[in-house]
């Protein structure tokens, strides 16, 4: 499943064209390394995200083939943790 895809099936983050558009900003981490949109995802793997307020890490359970209602997120992509940029 392409990162962008399941960045927005999982709630991750609202919308595709956001996800895309964060990943190609250089926004988007997996497993520690910068990832474009068409990166492929697996089970088991960590995506940090920086959103520019904050910076969540997840960790993914499943690959979801639509979007998930809220409630049933946590199943999909485990947050692992969320943390606020420090202003310097």
């Amino acid at each position: 499943m392409r990162l962008d895809q399941f960045l927005s099936n999982a709630g991750c983050i609202p919308r595709r064209t956001q996800a895309k558009q964060a990943c190609t900003e250089g926004l988007v981490e997996v497993d520690g390394k910068v990832a474009k949109p068409a990166t492929a995802v697996h089970i088991g793997q960590k995506v940090t995200i920086n959103t520019g307020m904050r910076i969540r890490q997840y960790r993914i359970r499943q690959l979801p083939v639509r979007p998930v209602p809220r409630q049933q997120r946590n199943e999909y992509a485990e947050l692992l943790s969320s943390q606020p940029i420090d202003e310097v």
